[in-house]
Order: C-alpha cells, then sequence, then structure tokens
C-alpha cells in the first residue's frame, strides 16, 4: 500500500482548507505543500503563510496527516526554520540546491522535523551515498522541478528502484517519495519501482471521484 500525498498546488485556494481536509476525509495520508522561490524554478508558489495554513487543515476534523513541505528553492537553510515554525513536519531540500547538504540536513533534524532530500531528473543517486543513512526520506523527481502537465521522465523510474535497493541494502527505514505525472492509471509502475509515497496534484484534487483516485493510489 502507497501513501498518498497530495499536493495543494492544485486544490482551489478560495477554500483551501476545506479542499485540504476533503482529501484528508477521502483517504489520503499526507499534505504535499511545493514552495518555489522564482530562481531554483521558474515560478514563484507560497510561502511559510500558506503552509501554516495548510498544516492547520491537515489536523482538522479529528485528522493528523504529516505536513509534507518541499523547497524547490535555493539557500534552503536560510528558510528552514520559518518553514519548520509555520508547521512543517517532513522538510525535503533539493541536493541541487545546498551546498553542505550534511549539514542541513542535520539542521532540519535539530529542529525537530523529518529530513528529506530531492534529486531532479538529471541528478544521479550516487550523491546520496553519504548521507542516506541520515535521511528519513529520498523524493525523486520524475519531472523537472517547476511545472505542472509534464510527461514521466523514463529514467527516473530506473533511479528510483536503485535507491530502493540501497536502501533496502543498508536496512534502512527511508522512504521513498515521487513526485511528477503521478496519477491513478500508472501509479503501479511509480510503486514497482520502489514509491513508498506518491504526489499527485490534479490526479486528487482534479479527479471526478477523488475516493476512487485517492483509494486507487493507495492501492498500487
Amino acid at each position: 500500500m502507497a501513501l498518498v500525498a497530495p499536493s495543494i498546488l492544485s486544490a482551489d485556494f478560495g477554500r483551501l482548507h476545506d479542499d485540504i481536509v476533503d482529501v484528508l476525509d477521502r483517504g489520503a495520508h499526507w499534505v504535499h505543500v511545493d514552495v518555489m522561490d522564482g530562481r531554483f524554478v521558474p515560478n514563484i508558489t507560497i510561502g511559510p503563510v500558506v503552509v501554516a495554513a495548510a498544516a492547520r487543515a491537515a489536523k482538522a476534523n479529528g485528522h493528523n496527516a504529516l505536513v509534507d513541505v518541499h523547497l524547490m528553492i535555493v539557500e534552503p537553510d536560510r528558510y528552514l526554520q520559518d518553514f519548520r515554525d509555520a508547521g512543517a513536519e517532513m522538510l525535503t531540500v533539493h541536493a541541487e540546491a545546498c551546498t553542505h547538504l550534511h549539514r542541513t540536513i542535520q539542521a532540519t533534524k535539530a529542529m525537530g522535523a523529518k529530513a528529506g532530500v530531492s534529486l531532479n531528473p538529471h541528478t544521479h543517486e550516487s550523491c546520496l551515498d553519504y548521507v542516506l543513512d541520515d535521511l528519513d526520506m529520498v523524493l525523486v523527481m520524475t519531472v523537472n522541478p517547476g511545472f505542472g502537465g509534464q510527461s514521466l521522465v523514463e529514467s527516473a523510474l530506473r533511479k528510483s528502484e536503485k535507491i530502493r535497493a540501497e536502501i533496502e541494502r543498508r536496512g534502512l527505514k527511508t522512504l521513498i517519495e515521487v513526485d511528477g505525472g503521478v496519477k491513478a492509471d500508472n501509479a503501479k509502475r511509480f510503486t514497482d519501482a520502489g514509491a513508498h509515497v506518491l504526489v499527485s496534484g490534479s490526479g486528487v484534487f482534479g479527479a471526478k471521484d477523488r475516493t476512487a483516485a485517492i483509494r486507487a493510489l493507495a492501492a498500487s
């Protein structure tokens, strides 16, 4: 069974709280928040204020969903505490954006958050070799970050397989999350490649039947 993490970028921001609670009521497990700065990726999205609103929704109506914040930003160390204070429970930074990745991971954990590292499609998994034991999650980007509606980068599936094999070889509990092009009708490709957590934006929030979409993703 996969964990389903709907990306709130596809939610209706005019009713963000209700939209988040709705997908959690229908069986979603995490709340995924994509933060973009207009520098690491071309688009600009949201900051700590909206993360705080999402975090409140994640704990509403009897839910206790993990708030999963993906920082697609340069110099993430400058903002880790702000997002942690806003309610982020998993903070994922990009390996490509961190000069001192190990230090960033340790700083995240010192704040009491879980630490994740994301890899762009072109980034080789070997960059995790000396930090994998310290990670709670690896986020494998299956499209280039910054835009929705892209086609799956097939090589990312091979990368996910290799990372999963290394996690198992080391006997770790590190999760693999995938983000990009994940829908109910192709989700099994990602879980077959080793993913534990599926990020899906329009595949959940834009589905005609959200319950059925979430169930299909979770069962993949």
